[in-house]
């Protein structure tokens, strides 16, 4: 089946840990009354997060093999886990009317804006694209210190590959409800 043509609006939106996507993607879901893309990943579930809410939670090995198996239209190794969204899950977004959301990282972005070059893309970036805003998050959101580590030089490396977006939002230390509004008027805009 080629849901590449044909499907409802399509939302590419990422951030480096700590920016704020997923209370964006949050705040969509409920407005726009949107599907959010389930990504599988090779971490461990944190804090409330359960199979399927918000990832699917698998082995490296079975990532492997899915992978070999051409099980993925897209996947990157994000933080030294890996991360991809199934043909099958994104079948299941797409053939349904609803707006459909999907997390990636600026990678995966660069590579679906080819396949699916009618959507419409969105990054979440720290206050002045300063990294040690993300680091004061982590820090405050528990997130352990090796984790932290790991995702500094993976943001550093986000923030210079913004070009690859429609659209940049700074999320503003305190203002969150003002970030959720203005992603909200970019997809009105454009699919509404």
């Amino acid at each position: 089946m080629d849901f590449t043509k044909n499907h409802p609006p399509l939302i590419l939106i990422s951030g480096p840990s700590g920016a704020g996507e997923d209370s964006v993607i949050e705040a969509m879901v409920k407005r726009f009354s949107a599907i959010r893309v389930i990504t599988s990943v090779t971490r461990k579930p944190r804090g409330s997060e359960q199979e399927g809410s918000p990832y699917y939670f698998i082995t490296r090995e079975d990532f492997q093999r899915m992978r070999e198996a051409n099980a993925f239209i897209e996947w990157a190794e994000v933080y030294g886990d890996y991360r991809g969204a199934t043909y099958k899950e994104i079948e299941r977004c797409l053939t349904q009317p609803n707006p459909v959301l999907w997390k990636m990282d600026w990678q995966g972005v660069a590579n679906m804006q080819t396949q699916f070059p009618e959507s419409l893309s969105i990054v979440i970036t720290p206050p002045n694209k300063d990294t040690a805003v993300l680091t004061e998050r982590l820090k405050k959101r528990g997130d352990p210190w090796e984790e932290i580590q790991k995702r500094q030089k993976f943001s550093a490396e986000w923030m210079r590959h913004l070009d690859v977006y429609d659209n940049v939002i700074e999320n503003k230390e305190g203002r969150l409800p003002e970030t959720i509004q203005q992603a909200e008027m970019i997809v009105k805009q454009k699919f509404f």
